[in-house]
């Protein structure tokens, strides 16, 4: 049963521990203990360094005073110069011949104090090196119960300018005990502050996530019948607005995108089901009515349009999938566009002159790019498509191609019926269709200019257009000469 409750536990306290906001109190927590050591540590060295200066300096005094009342009137012979009745200078020379060594240049002592004694009088040898050295000497000795002791020794001349050695000595204990009772108090507030810092940093990291928080649960709440939630922005003009912002961009694409696709499949329902109800009927009307070779091969013949009709539907998604999917690979050769554009051009002369259209074309004498054949074949195509479909009667199509400032420019202009400028933005968004334009008896999926503007993005091109509904439209291509570095093929994905 231990067992059981154990294992049934860890998983909220793994979620607990990967949680952003703990994740974020944890960092501020060990920045700030890492922060405060650091300064307790610094804080330490500097009182350190800080007491020590003093007593250096205090020490400098006491020797200048023992220079002030220290008399040497003959070898070996001294005296201490003040009034005893003066309780402040006995005071001051008591002070002063507390830790006091003095002795001649031979390593005699002259004079050491009992406290003096009790830190151990300098040996000799060790004083005649003092003064072949004539430098000062700043040491730490220690008595007999290891209390510290910071000595200053050196070099005293007399009226005659003879040397003598002389050492004074400070006790460091109270300098030790102030460093002691900091690094004491420090290391008992460390925790109580590292733990304050822990409840603030967990409070400020929950009001910092707040905002994340409200874009999960409204997250959450998203589905195919709620995708007009939006977040109101908090106006502070920081990361999280950003967030919000984006997160409310993000919805609305869904949204466009959910009903492209909604659209999509209505389309596709209605196309694929147009021609298969024909096949259909009219296969069950050769079966029930037909009683001549000519009736059965008609009705089979129309029937054949029908599935070629669904072959060509089925052939434009397969092609979207591969886009895609990353799967359609361009093949980039040396290609003259001019004969390419005037062999597409002479393919769209019957239908242009069924449709009672003029189409010309204004080639240069060659327009040489590196891409793929059969890609830019299908850009013209479509284009050239999409403009005989929705000119009038009686209208013009013309292609035009010009080499322009290291690229080939491909205009396809027409004086059909226009484009509303409040879809000029989608025409080339997959699956998108002008309602108010599409007055032709044959509707496509809206995957024509999908096509254009993936081919001309793959090719390292673009591709824009203009119009003006009633006077027609343009579609301009810019490609570039050579070999660019394009960028990998992907699916035409919203506007060139």
């Amino acid at each position: 049963m231990a067992l059981f409750n154990g294992a049934s536990l860890r998983p909220s306290s793994w979620k607990f521990t990967r949680s952003l906001r703990f994740r974020l109190t944890l960092s501020y927590v060990v920045f700030f203990a890492i922060l405060l050591s650091s300064l307790g540590i610094l804080f330490r060295q500097a009182l350190v360094t800080l007491l020590d200066r003093q007593t250096r300096a205090l020490l400098e005094e006491e020797w200048a005073a023992v220079n002030g009342y220290l008399r040497i009137e003959r070898r070996r012979q001294h005296y201490w110069y003040y009034d005893p009745t003066d309780l402040e200078e006995a005071a001051i020379v008591e002070r002063l011949r507390r830790y006091f060594l003095l002795a001649d240049t031979e390593g005699a002592v002259m004079e050491a104090s009992s406290g003096y004694r009790v830190l151990g009088v300098d040996k000799p040898e060790e004083i005649r090196a003092a003064i072949r050295s004539q430098k000062e000497e700043w040491k730490i000795r220690y008595d007999s119960n290891d209390e510290p002791y910071l000595v200053r020794a050196g070099i005293l001349h007399d009226d005659r300018r003879r040397q003598y050695f002389m050492a004074i000595a400070l006790p460091l204990t109270e300098n030790h005990r102030t460093i002691e009772a900091f690094t004491l108090n420090y290391s008992v507030l460390l925790p109580a502050m590292i733990l304050a810092s822990s409840l603030l940093g967990w409070f400020l990291a929950g009001r910092a996530l707040r905002p994340l928080n409200q874009v999960s649960r409204t997250a959450q709440r998203i589905s195919g019948s709620s995708l007009d939630v939006r977040m109101a922005p908090r106006g502070a003009g920081d990361e999280l607005d950003r967030l919000i912002e984006a997160f409310n961009h993000m919805m609305e694409r869904l949204t466009a995108a959910f009903e492209q696709v909604r659209q999509f499949s209505t389309d596709v329902s209605h196309e694929l089901r147009t021609p298969l109800t024909a096949i259909r009927g009219q296969l069950e009307v050769a079966v029930f009515t037909a009683k001549t070779p000519e009736q059965y091969r008609e009705a089979v013949l129309n029937a054949l349009e029908d599935v070629e009709r669904l072959s060509q539907i089925v052939k434009a998604l397969l092609l979207l999938s591969r886009s895609e999917s990353g799967q359609l690979a361009l093949q980039k050769i040396a290609v003259d566009l001019s004969p390419l554009v005037q062999d597409v051009v002479d393919q769209f002369q019957i239908p242009a002159e069924a449709a009672r259209l003029q189409l010309t074309a204004e080639l240069p004498r060659e327009c040489p790019i590196q891409a793929d054949r059969i890609q830019i074949e299908r850009l013209v195509s479509n284009l050239l498509s999409n403009a005989v479909k929705y000119t009038p009667a009686g209208g013009r199509v013309c292609v035009r191609l010009s080499p322009e400032d290291g690229q080939a420019r491909l205009e396809v202009e027409d004086t059909g019926l226009g484009i509303p400028a409040s879809d000029l933005p989608h025409i080339f968004d997959r699956f998108y269709r002008v309602q108010s334009a599409d007055l032709s008896p044959e509707r496509g999926l809206g995957l024509g200019l999908s096509f254009v503007a993936w081919i001309a993005k793959a090719h390292g091109g673009t591709v824009g257009v203009t119009s003006e509904p009633g006077r027609g439209s343009c579609f301009t291509v810019r490609l570039p000469v050579g070999n660019p570095e394009a960028p990998a093929p992907e699916a035409a994905a919203g506007p060139a």
